[in-house]
């Protein structure tokens, strides 16, 4: 069974006022997801087909031009002229198993689209409401309702698997990621899920009155965080109107499945509480390799006891400064690397901050991805030694290197064979990382998360430096990780389910 959209021009393009053509607002989005949503799809146009509207149109969907980042084998688009069509059913010849078909037009032929009826096609009328003597025709106002429109028909239409609608809210880049990897389907994927974007400029009720599930990244919609709000999450924290009005309706409906829980999402919004749970890692049974680094936090960069109270918490320098502030806020990854005492004096980094202990560890750090039962991991550049550190900084009265994580590594020039890179032999215990997935799975009640480890040189433990919620594990190739993304979802869902029938009983 296969899905396929035919989609009229008139949806995607309009005249830029000069007599050139232009992408409609919206509909570069809109083709991004469709690419890669794991259904068929045709454009036609009304005009001869080397005219320069014809051949724009062909540029922009063959070609690609205007379109952010497309991959041609992630679902080609294929165009045709509307008088090219010898016959109606040339629309659904070419895709012999497909059995849902959809026609969204801003047009509306009348003989054409009874054709089209005749076919079972499924008509969605883009604009405002026009008179027409065809009836099962579905009229909507925006852009931005079309796949969710679509989602309820393909739903009905795959019945048979028990289909769920995942509605998801991520930052555009974070959304790519996902879709370029077939990720977010909307063609029911093989644990039966059909994904569909939440629009915070559509109605948010009509939206999530045909949602089965949320998959959230939450502090994408951060607009500020309080440091004075004692970190009593989500106490502080300013979200966008839509993503407030989303938690409000959360709160109303605890019985919603919501992958995951925003109680158990806030700790991963301050490093103290990260720490805090990481410090357990040492309940885990036969893990004398396995542990949280050392740490302090700070409000003041200025207090005389610091030097004693370093060596309190077992610190020796260099070592590394964080802002407590975890995610969510522009300067939530601005860090510095400490050499010595007098460095903290004019430090940059966010208060109040977190101080922790800078880890040998061969320039590699492996990111660790828990996708319901199932664990990943990847390897990535890091930081260098110490040695190298202090190599390089003499040459600058080692003065303090600061640096944004999430930008790029604080050693410009980085040379591999030198001291410092690629040095560490020891290799990754995967049973220490299984450990320790299991105990945070059952720690932080979360479904996908990541969590960052590096291996001491000498001693060999594996120190667990930072904790992540719904990573998008870009690292991992292959289908299987994105498999195990489907099927927790899938469980998160049946367990909710489940967890809804005893309390109800």
């Amino acid at each position: 069974m296969a899905v396929r959209l035919v989609i009229h021009e008139s949806v995607l393009f309009t005249s830029d006022g000069s007599g050139d053509w232009c992408l409609r607002s919206g509909a570069d989005i809109l083709l991004q997801r469709l690419r890669y949503s794991n259904i068929s799809l045709t454009c036609i146009h009304q005009e001869e087909l080397a005219s320069k509207k014809a051949c724009f149109i062909k540029e922009v969907l063959v070609g690609h031009k205007e379109v952010r980042d497309p991959l041609p084998e992630c679902g080609a688009i294929s165009v045709l002229g509307q008088n090219e069509l010898t016959s109606i059913k040339e629309l659904s010849s070419s895709d012999e198993n497909a059995e849902i078909f959809f026609y969204a037009t801003s047009v509306l032929d009348e003989a054409f689209v009874a054709k089209l009826q005749s076919d079972k096609f499924n008509i969605i009328y883009i604009g405002s409401k026009i008179e027409t003597t065809l009836e099962g025709i579905v009229f909507i106002d925006k852009l931005d309702e079309l796949i969710i429109t679509m989602s309820s028909v393909i739903k009905k239409g795959f019945s048979s698997v028990h289909p769920l609608t995942v509605g998801y809210l991520m930052k555009p880049s974070r959304e790519l990621d996902f879709l370029k990897r077939g990720a977010l389907p909307l063609f029911p994927c093989k644990s039966a899920l059909i994904f569909i974007p939440i629009s915070f400029e559509l109605p948010l009720i009509s939206q999530l009155e045909r949602i089965d599930v949320i998959l959230h990244k939450v502090t994408d919609e951060i607009v500020s965080v309080d440091p004075s709000s004692s970190f009593e999450f989500p106490k502080g924290i300013t979200f966008s109107k839509g993503m407030s009005e989303l938690i409000r309706f959360i709160e109303e409906h605890p019985y919603y499945c919501v992958v995951d829980p925003l109680k158990n999402i806030y700790p991963l919004l301050d490093r103290l509480q990260i720490q805090n749970i990481l410090v357990g890692l040492q309940d885990i049974k036969s893990s004398s390799r396995l542990r949280a680094p050392h740490f302090l936090r700070v409000q003041t960069f200025n207090d005389p006891d610091l030097g004693l109270k370093l060596a309190e918490a077992n610190l020796k320098f260099p070592v590394l400064v964080k802002p407590q502030v975890a995610c969510g806020v522009a300067d939530a990854h601005n860090m510095a690397i400490v050499f010595k005492a007098e460095d903290f004096r004019e430090l940059s980094v966010p208060l109040p901050a977190i101080i922790q202990e800078y880890v040998d560890h061969g320039a590699s750090i492996y990111k660790v991805y828990v996708i319901g039962k199932e664990v990943f991991h990847a390897v990535r550049k890091s930081l260098p030694n110490s040695t190298y550190l202090l190599g390089s900084s003499q040459k600058s009265s080692i003065s303090p290197i600061t640096f944004n994580s999430l930008k790029s590594l604080p050693v410009p020039n980085q040379d591999e064979s030198s001291d410092g890179f690629g040095k560490n032999k020891q290799s990754l215990d995967m049973d220490l990382v299984n450990a320790a997935a299991h105990w945070m799975r059952q720690r932080l009640g979360l479904t996908i998360f990541g969590f960052d480890v590096v291996i001491q040189e000498n001693s060999g433990d594996h120190v667990i430096v930072d904790l992540n919620y719904l990573p998008t594990f870009k690292e991992v190739t292959g289908l299987h990780a994105i498999s195990a993304f489907w099927e927790a979802i899938r469980s998160a869902y049946e367990v909710k389910k489940a967890a809804n029938v005893v309390i109800h009983s």
